[in-house]
C-alpha cells in the first residue's frame, strides 16, 4: 500500500468493529481468520499485515502473538461468545478479543 503509516493507521482504526462469534463463522470456515493476542495492537499487527512487513509478522507469528484461528480457539469463541474486535485486511480478518479492562475503560 502507498498510504503514509499514520494514514494507513488512522483507516484501519476507523474500520475496526465489535463484532459476534457468529458473524466471523463463514470466515472461519474458509480459513481467513487471523487471531491476534489480546497483549498486542490489533491496529498495528493489521497495518503490518496491509504493509506486507514479512518480518515483523513472522516474528509475530513464531512467538505466538499471530495465528491462524485455530478450531479449539473457535469452539472456545462460540460457546462463550465474547465481545470480539475485527479489522478486514483483505484476504484476511484480524480478530482479537477484548480484555476486561478495556471494556470497562470503553
Amino acid at each position: 500500500m502507498t498510504e503514509q503509516p499514520s494514514t494507513l493507521y488512522a483507516k484501519l482504526l476507523g474500520e475496526t468493529a465489535p463484532i459476534r462469534w457468529q458473524e466471523l463463522q463463514p470466515f472461519f470456515a474458509r480459513g481467513a481468520l487471523l487471531w491476534v493476542a489480546g497483549d498486542q495492537d490489533l491496529i498495528a499487527v493489521a497495518q503490518a499485515v496491509a504493509e506486507n512487513d514479512q518480518a515483523t509478522v513472522s516474528a509475530w507469528l513464531d512467538a505466538g502473538h499471530l495465528s491462524k484461528l485455530e478450531d479449539e480457539r473457535a469452539e472456545d469463541l462460540h460457546t462463550r461468545d465474547p465481545q470480539l474486535w475485527a479489522v478486514v485486511v483483505a484476504p484476511w480478518v484480524l480478530v482479537q478479543e477484548r480484555t476486561e479492562a478495556e471494556r470497562v475503560t470503553h
